[in-house]
């Protein structure tokens, strides 16, 4: 992607189902679950650079034994930065112990992150400042192992505040006003009203307070205190959490915006945001790891019984299809062939704009995440010049010579790598005219390849703000004195803010959206940004049934085509030689390439939950009362 953005974290959890003798002996170590935790975290680094966390517990240890260890970092090299430390805390340890190397019951009762369940988190911040205070898992302490509480997810509420209201209204004092905060103190709540419920039922049988510890580890239903909890979430989340005295849980979305996949076998049950992680670590077969079902959470008990429950009525799945176009690893068998197909089906756009002369074309995209639709895309330019290669050899069958013949056979696409990353370089300049000049060296081209006759095709994932376009890659591409430039997106015009996850929270920030607005302003249709504020401005009076995303008939008079149009006049400045021309996807091929992943509010503006409707109305209010602010 060529204009950065932050997005949703990554989870990872492993639940050791044997004791860890067992591991020690079929594995050499007792920090398997450590290992296994580290390379899962770092495998999933692509969803997380502000920050990660890891999180451990163990089972059944003396009392004034430390049962809970957490280490959290915001260093530049977060992963790494955390397990050297755990590492190097185990080997100071061991040094001065050196008889217990393989003493693991010893290791458990007095090493830190040793433990039965394990929890890692990597984060990108799509709010606040990358504090320490912000970076997951979060912990609420207690005495009683039963209402400590490990929190650690990839969401964003969409009515955070309103959920704050509901904590204050129960007679809390949340510490900070964040969703995951809120979050975690509202699960807090109800866990604390279910564990005092089981106390208070074994102390009527007569039960001390010491036995009803182990009664109330075996009866917590955790999918009650889910259900109680969660009855007025809106957003789009993947959550895991642990309970001091061992049981734990994953709960996904009621839409299944937010990805979650797990893997339980008799050694371990292990959940990650992507599949191929899974595969990878654990070495099993695609089949074997599973999706979670969107509403429904996984739950393991500390006796190691493993369900999956259904915590709330399921919406209808909208899966976020920006995971399959970017965010998620290409490794995934299903994504690498949707981003394959993302490329093929906008192909026929591209024709229309080279008029059809592939002879006088050079193929090529914008590193990295880019270069498996650009395969998609290569495969259609193939596949349409055997197909004209055929039919010219058919229509002139008689009258063609051997050498004509053999000029059309000698006919090929021509790909080549032009853009090339330089990762090296740093904006570290202070002054705005020199910092501008420095981005537009980010890149670099590769010369001779392109010739004055040619288009020019360069294919992105998506187009956001067009902002590294505009000022860096077209002023490198028109070095090489094309024709034609003309850039491809293999997703659809990014026209609505996400609210789920995403750091897409400004509607003012899309090229799409400012292009809409230019045309609105040329077409002398400008009061409809009016009419559209105060319908905006109203929607707190409006019945959440009959609320609509009134944003959209910002777009309505204008074809995608006309937007796509002014996109590219938006883009080429007055120096650029070379013509410009922007393709996105289609939304239908977007559907087709990707059918079961129907998460589309950022192109569409159709967004599966009531606060997300809610959102992009205040987020126009926001650009039309001119607050650079986010709208939730």
């Amino acid at each position: 992607m060529s204009d950065a953005i932050k997005h949703e974290c990554g989870i990872a959890l492993v639940r050791l189902l044997k004791p860890l003798d067992y591991y020690q002996k079929k594995y050499g170590t007792s920090f398997y679950g450590i290992n296994k935790m580290y390379l899962m975290m770092e495998k999933q680094h692509n969803r997380g650079q502000d920050g990660a966390g890891f999180a451990s517990i163990k089972f059944d240890v003396n009392p004034g034994t430390r049962f809970i260890s957490r280490v959290r970092s915001n260093k530049q090299t977060p992963i790494q930065d955390i397990f050297a430390q755990i590492n190097a805390r185990l080997n100071e340890i061991l040094e001065q112990n050196p008889s217990k190397k393989d003493d693991v019951q010893w290791q458990l009762e007095n090493m830190p992150y040793v433990g039965n369940l394990f929890l890692g988190h990597v984060r990108y911040g799509t709010f606040g400042k990358n504090r320490i205070e912000n970076v997951h898992p979060f912990l609420r302490q207690n005495n009683w192992k039963h209402k400590n509480l490990i929190v650690a997810g990839n969401f964003n509420m969409t009515n955070s505040n309103e959920l704050l209201e509901e904590l204050i209204e129960l007679g809390q004092h949340p510490k900070e006003n964040t969703d995951t905060v809120t979050i975690m103190e509202k699960i807090g709540h109800f866990l604390d009203d279910e564990v005092q419920n089981l106390y208070q039922r074994c102390k009527e049988k007569g039960i001390s307070k010491k036995e009803a510890s182990s009664i109330i580890e075996e009866e917590l239903d955790i999918k009650n205190v889910l259900k109680r909890a969660s009855k007025n979430w809106d957003g789009g989340y993947a959550m895991v959490g642990l309970i001091g005295h061992g049981d734990a849980f994953v709960y996904r979305d009621p839409a299944g915006i937010r990805p979650t996949y797990y893997y339980k076998d008799d050694e371990v049950v292990v959940v990650a945001s992507e599949r191929p992680v899974i595969q990878t670590v654990f070495n099993v077969e695609y089949e074997e790891v599973k999706e979670l079902e969107h509403a429904h959470a996984l739950i393991i008990k500390k006796n190691g019984v493993i369900s999956i429950e259904k915590i709330k009525e399921q919406l209808p799945k909208k899966s976020c299809s920006f995971e399959r176009i970017y965010f998620s690893r290409g490794s995934d068998a299903e994504i690498y062939n949707e981003r394959k197909n993302l490329g093929r089906l906008v192909f026929p756009k591209i024709l229309e704009a080279i008029d059809n002369d592939v002879n006088s074309t050079v193929f090529s995209y914008i590193p990295n995440t880019a270069e498996t639709s650009f395969f998609g895309m290569a495969q259609a330019a193939d596949d349409y010049l055997k197909h004209h290669k055929l039919e010219a050899i058919l229509k002139g069958k008689r009258s063609l010579s051997a050498k004509q013949v053999n000029e059309v056979l000698s006919e090929k696409a021509r790909f080549e790598k032009i853009a090339i990353k330089d990762a090296k370089l740093r904006t570290f300049i202070a002054d705005d005219s020199s910092r501008d000049d420095l981005v537009a060296h980010v890149y670099d081209v590769t010369y001779g390849v392109v010739k004055p006759t040619d288009n020019l095709v360069i294919i992105d994932d998506s187009i956001v703000r067009g902002t590294t376009l505009k000022k860096s890659i077209i002023k490198i591409l028109d070095r090489l004195n094309p024709k034609q430039i003309v850039v491809v997106s293999s997703a659809p015009q990014i026209r609505y803010p996400d609210c789920y996850g995403i750091d897409m929270a400004r509607i003012d920030e899309f090229i799409a959206f400012k292009a809409a607005i230019a045309l609105l302003k040329e077409t002398n249709q400008y009061h409809i940004v009016e009419e559209v504020y105060k319908k905006c401005k109203n929607q707190d009076h409006v019945p959440e049934g009959e609320l609509e995303n009134y944003v959209r008939a910002i777009y309505k008079p204008f074809t995608p085509g006309q937007i796509s149009d002014k996109i590219a006049e938006m883009l080429k400045t007055e120096d650029i030689k070379a013509d410009v021309k922007v393709i996105f996807q289609s939304i239908e091929g977007l559907h087709e390439a990707c059918p079961d992943h129907l998460g589309d509010w950022y192109f569409t503006g159709k967004y599966p939950t009531p606060g997300g409707t809610k959102v992009v109305n205040r987020a126009f209010m926001n650009f039309y009362e001119g607050k650079k602010r986010r709208a939730y």
